[in-house]
């Protein structure tokens, strides 16, 4: 899998052009982020509430990759930090995120929930 973050606002995989938030599964399932379930809650997008991240741990991993935004803006909130305290988590600017990612994709299990704007 090949990860590009060209600029504000896209995520390119494997050459699909994606122009929203994404989660990509440690199969290479990739689905559109369901960035509504923190924003009901919270008033924001851009803080991961546990009921969101929930709804992403359907599958092994063992590295838990945020893509912050461009700006740095998205970040897990406490309460779903405390839901996988036992996995490693990076939370980083989507572009640092995107590198990283494709470092380890071959090396461990990565789940990865990118955010491409702010």
């Amino acid at each position: 899998m090949k990860v590009e973050f060209p600029g504000f606002g896209k995520i390119v995989v494997d050459g699909t052009v994606y122009s929203h938030d994404i989660v990509i599964y440690p199969s290479g399932k990739i689905e559109e982020r369901k960035k509504w379930l923190s924003k009901g809650k919270h008033g924001t997008s851009h803080k991961i509430d546990p009921d969101e991240l929930k709804e992403y741990l359907t599958e092994d991993f063992d590295v838990l990759i945020v893509g912050t935004g461009f700006y740095g803006y998205l970040s897990l909130l406490p309460e779903s930090r405390e839901l996988i305290k036992d996995k490693e988590i990076h939370e980083l600017p989507t572009g640092k995120a995107v590198e990283l990612l494709n470092e380890l994709w071959e090396k461990r299990k990565v789940l990865a929930i990118f955010h491409v704007t702010c």
